[in-house]
Protein backbone atom coordinates (compact mmCIF):
# COMPACT_ATOMS: atom_id res chain seq x y z
CA UNK A 1 0.00 0.00 0.00
CA UNK A 2 0.94 3.44 -0.58
CA UNK A 3 2.16 5.91 2.62
CA UNK A 4 -1.33 8.29 3.75
CA UNK A 5 1.51 11.25 2.88
CA UNK A 6 1.65 10.20 -1.01
CA UNK A 7 -1.77 9.79 -1.70
CA UNK A 8 -4.43 11.66 -3.03
CA UNK A 9 -7.93 11.47 -2.69
CA UNK A 10 -10.53 9.24 -5.73
CA UNK A 11 -13.90 10.27 -5.15
CA UNK A 12 -17.03 9.78 -6.52
CA UNK A 13 -20.85 11.13 -5.87
CA UNK A 14 -23.52 8.74 -5.33
CA UNK A 15 -27.23 7.32 -4.05
CA UNK A 16 -26.96 11.12 -2.42
CA UNK A 17 -23.31 10.88 -1.09
CA UNK A 18 -19.72 11.60 -1.72
CA UNK A 19 -17.61 8.50 -1.18
CA UNK A 20 -13.60 8.75 -0.85
CA UNK A 21 -10.57 6.07 -0.78
CA UNK A 22 -7.07 7.65 -0.80
CA UNK A 23 -4.89 6.25 -3.53
CA UNK A 24 -1.36 6.57 -5.31
CA UNK A 25 -2.24 8.98 -8.20
CA UNK A 26 0.39 7.45 -10.24
CA UNK A 27 -1.72 3.58 -9.69
CA UNK A 28 -4.78 5.08 -9.71
CA UNK A 29 -4.40 6.31 -13.36
CA UNK A 30 -3.10 3.27 -14.65
CA UNK A 31 -6.16 1.15 -13.24
CA UNK A 32 -8.18 3.95 -14.12
CA UNK A 33 -6.39 3.43 -18.22
CA UNK A 34 -6.72 -0.34 -18.17
CA UNK A 35 -2.83 -0.48 -17.14
CA UNK A 36 -2.80 -1.76 -14.20
CA UNK A 37 -5.61 -3.98 -11.92
CA UNK A 38 -3.90 -4.07 -9.08
CA UNK A 39 -6.11 -1.92 -6.77
CA UNK A 40 -5.44 -2.93 -3.26
CA UNK A 41 -1.44 -1.60 -3.89
CA UNK A 42 -3.18 1.44 -5.17
CA UNK A 43 -4.24 2.37 -1.87
CA UNK A 44 -3.95 3.89 1.46
CA UNK A 45 -5.65 2.42 3.35
CA UNK A 46 -8.91 -0.28 3.00
CA UNK A 47 -11.39 2.05 4.09
CA UNK A 48 -14.09 4.46 2.44
CA UNK A 49 -14.54 7.64 3.26
CA UNK A 50 -17.39 10.19 3.28
CA UNK A 51 -15.20 13.25 4.57
CA UNK A 52 -11.11 11.88 4.01
CA UNK A 53 -9.86 14.97 5.40
CA UNK A 54 -11.57 14.32 8.94
CA UNK A 55 -11.44 11.06 8.81
CA UNK A 56 -14.84 10.06 8.36
CA UNK A 57 -15.53 6.74 7.15
CA UNK A 58 -18.68 6.22 5.09
CA UNK A 59 -21.35 4.16 7.12
CA UNK A 60 -21.83 -0.10 5.92
CA UNK A 61 -25.21 0.58 5.01
CA UNK A 62 -24.66 3.68 3.30
CA UNK A 63 -21.55 1.72 1.21
CA UNK A 64 -24.08 -1.32 0.41
CA UNK A 65 -26.32 0.64 -0.85
CA UNK A 66 -24.20 2.64 -3.53
CA UNK A 67 -22.33 -0.06 -4.79
CA UNK A 68 -23.91 -3.53 -3.68
CA UNK A 69 -20.49 -4.86 -1.58
CA UNK A 70 -18.52 -4.00 1.62
CA UNK A 71 -15.19 -5.23 -0.31
CA UNK A 72 -13.80 -2.21 0.17
CA UNK A 73 -11.04 -2.56 -2.78
CA UNK A 74 -14.03 -3.89 -5.10
CA UNK A 75 -15.92 -0.11 -4.33
CA UNK A 76 -12.18 1.74 -4.79
CA UNK A 77 -11.74 -0.06 -7.97
CA UNK A 78 -15.78 1.76 -8.88
CA UNK A 79 -14.34 5.03 -7.67
CA UNK A 80 -10.97 5.17 -9.50
CA UNK A 81 -12.44 4.02 -12.56
CA UNK A 82 -15.88 5.90 -12.50
CA UNK A 83 -15.10 9.17 -9.99
CA UNK A 84 -12.48 11.73 -9.67
CA UNK A 85 -8.88 11.66 -9.14
CA UNK A 86 -7.36 14.57 -7.67
CA UNK A 87 -4.24 14.85 -9.06
CA UNK A 88 -1.43 18.34 -9.13
CA UNK A 89 -0.19 20.44 -12.19
CA UNK A 90 3.04 18.53 -12.27
CA UNK A 91 1.48 15.22 -12.07
CA UNK A 92 -0.69 16.09 -14.66
CA UNK A 93 2.48 17.23 -17.02
CA UNK A 94 4.14 14.17 -15.72
CA UNK A 95 1.54 11.73 -16.74
CA UNK A 96 1.76 13.85 -20.54
CA UNK A 97 4.76 12.72 -20.55
CA UNK A 98 4.70 9.47 -20.31
CA UNK A 99 1.39 8.88 -22.50
CA UNK A 100 3.29 10.82 -25.04
CA UNK A 101 6.42 8.45 -24.79
CA UNK A 102 4.01 5.67 -24.66
CA UNK A 103 1.95 7.18 -28.22
CA UNK A 104 5.12 7.76 -30.26
CA UNK A 105 6.84 4.07 -29.04
CA UNK A 106 3.67 2.76 -30.44
CA UNK A 107 3.52 4.95 -34.26
CA UNK A 108 7.29 4.19 -34.20
CA UNK A 109 7.05 0.07 -33.87
CA UNK A 110 3.95 -0.10 -35.85
CA UNK A 111 4.12 2.30 -38.91
CA UNK A 112 7.43 3.07 -41.27
CA UNK A 113 8.16 5.87 -43.71
CA UNK A 114 6.73 4.84 -47.24
CA UNK A 115 9.21 6.88 -48.56
CA UNK A 116 12.29 4.89 -47.15
CA UNK A 117 10.43 2.23 -46.08
CA UNK A 118 12.05 2.54 -42.21
CA UNK A 119 10.56 3.54 -39.51
CA UNK A 120 10.15 7.06 -38.52
CA UNK A 121 12.72 8.80 -35.32
CA UNK A 122 10.83 8.86 -32.30
CA UNK A 123 12.04 12.24 -31.80
CA UNK A 124 10.86 13.38 -35.27
CA UNK A 125 6.98 11.57 -34.84
CA UNK A 126 6.94 14.03 -31.30
CA UNK A 127 7.96 16.90 -33.26
CA UNK A 128 4.90 16.39 -36.05
CA UNK A 129 2.78 15.85 -33.03
CA UNK A 130 3.35 18.75 -31.48
CA UNK A 131 3.48 20.89 -34.27
CA UNK A 132 0.28 19.64 -35.33
CA UNK A 133 -1.07 20.90 -31.66
CA UNK A 134 -2.26 17.84 -30.84
CA UNK A 135 -3.43 17.24 -27.14
CA UNK A 136 -2.39 13.87 -26.13
CA UNK A 137 -4.45 13.75 -22.94
CA UNK A 138 -3.49 11.64 -19.78
CA UNK A 139 -6.62 10.03 -18.67
CA UNK A 140 -6.60 8.19 -21.57
CA UNK A 141 -4.23 5.28 -22.42
CA UNK A 142 -2.15 5.35 -25.55
CA UNK A 143 -3.53 2.81 -27.27
CA UNK A 144 -6.59 4.50 -27.44
CA UNK A 145 -5.46 7.52 -28.27
CA UNK A 146 -2.81 6.19 -31.25
CA UNK A 147 -6.19 6.27 -34.07
CA UNK A 148 -6.99 9.54 -33.36
CA UNK A 149 -3.49 11.50 -33.49
CA UNK A 150 -2.39 9.12 -36.45
CA UNK A 151 -5.08 10.44 -38.70
CA UNK A 152 -3.85 13.95 -37.78
CA UNK A 153 -0.32 13.46 -38.40
CA UNK A 154 -1.14 12.05 -41.84
CA UNK A 155 -1.09 15.61 -43.52
CA UNK A 156 2.48 16.43 -41.91
CA UNK A 157 4.22 13.10 -41.59
CA UNK A 158 3.87 10.37 -44.08
CA UNK A 159 2.93 6.94 -42.35
CA UNK A 160 2.43 3.58 -43.99
CA UNK A 161 0.83 0.42 -41.59
CA UNK A 162 2.46 -2.46 -42.95
CA UNK A 163 3.32 -6.31 -41.10
CA UNK A 164 5.90 -8.48 -41.82
CA UNK A 165 5.14 -12.06 -42.20
CA UNK A 166 8.51 -14.11 -41.23
CA UNK A 167 9.01 -18.36 -40.99
CA UNK A 168 11.48 -18.95 -38.23
CA UNK A 169 12.75 -21.75 -37.22
CA UNK A 170 14.22 -22.43 -33.36
CA UNK A 171 16.39 -25.20 -32.26
CA UNK A 172 15.38 -27.00 -29.48
CA UNK A 173 17.87 -25.82 -27.28
CA UNK A 174 16.64 -22.22 -28.17
CA UNK A 175 12.74 -22.74 -27.77
CA UNK A 176 12.13 -22.47 -24.11
CA UNK A 177 13.75 -19.07 -23.81
CA UNK A 178 12.66 -17.34 -27.22
CA UNK A 179 9.01 -19.04 -27.59
CA UNK A 180 7.55 -16.13 -25.28
CA UNK A 181 9.44 -13.32 -27.18
CA UNK A 182 8.19 -14.96 -30.34
CA UNK A 183 4.62 -14.36 -29.38
CA UNK A 184 5.35 -10.74 -27.62
CA UNK A 185 6.24 -9.28 -30.11
CA UNK A 186 3.80 -10.06 -33.18
CA UNK A 187 0.89 -12.82 -33.71
CA UNK A 188 1.86 -16.78 -34.45
CA UNK A 189 -0.39 -17.78 -37.76
CA UNK A 190 1.18 -20.81 -37.62
CA UNK A 191 3.26 -22.98 -35.85
CA UNK A 192 4.76 -26.94 -35.77
CA UNK A 193 7.04 -28.70 -33.29
CA UNK A 194 9.25 -31.22 -34.80
CA UNK A 195 10.63 -34.71 -33.37
CA UNK A 196 14.07 -32.98 -32.63
CA UNK A 197 12.13 -30.44 -30.37
CA UNK A 198 12.81 -27.51 -32.52
CA UNK A 199 9.90 -25.13 -33.27
CA UNK A 200 8.61 -23.96 -36.74
CA UNK A 201 6.43 -20.83 -36.45
CA UNK A 202 5.15 -18.20 -38.78
CA UNK A 203 4.22 -15.23 -37.03
CA UNK A 204 3.49 -11.59 -38.52
CA UNK A 205 5.33 -8.46 -36.55
CA UNK A 206 4.55 -4.71 -37.42
CA UNK A 207 7.32 -3.68 -40.23
CA UNK A 208 8.65 -1.00 -37.88
CA UNK A 209 10.32 -3.56 -35.28
CA UNK A 210 11.17 -5.87 -37.78
CA UNK A 211 15.09 -5.00 -37.26
CA UNK A 212 14.46 -5.09 -33.59
CA UNK A 213 13.03 -8.29 -33.51
CA UNK A 214 15.62 -9.79 -35.86
CA UNK A 215 18.00 -8.40 -32.81
CA UNK A 216 16.29 -10.25 -29.69
CA UNK A 217 15.60 -13.20 -31.78
CA UNK A 218 19.71 -13.25 -32.53
CA UNK A 219 20.43 -12.38 -29.14
CA UNK A 220 18.62 -15.02 -27.67
CA UNK A 221 19.09 -18.00 -30.03
CA UNK A 222 23.38 -16.88 -30.53
CA UNK A 223 22.35 -16.42 -33.92
CA UNK A 224 21.50 -20.18 -34.65
CA UNK A 225 17.94 -19.15 -35.98
CA UNK A 226 16.76 -19.78 -39.50
CA UNK A 227 14.80 -16.80 -40.42
CA UNK A 228 12.90 -16.11 -43.99
CA UNK A 229 10.76 -12.79 -44.17
CA UNK A 230 7.33 -14.23 -46.44
CA UNK A 231 6.09 -11.00 -47.08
Amino acid sequence: MVKLEDAVVARIATQGTTFEVLVDPDLAMAIRTGESSDVRSALAADKVFKDSKKGDAASEEMIKKAFGTLDAVKVAEEIIKKGEVQITTEQKRKMRELRMRQIVSLISKRAINPQTHLPHPPARIEAAIESANIQVEEFKSAEEQVPKIVKALLPILPLKFETRRIAIKIPATHVGRTQRMVREFGTVKQEEWKNDGSWIVLVEIPAGIQSEFFDKLNDLTRGEAETKVMA
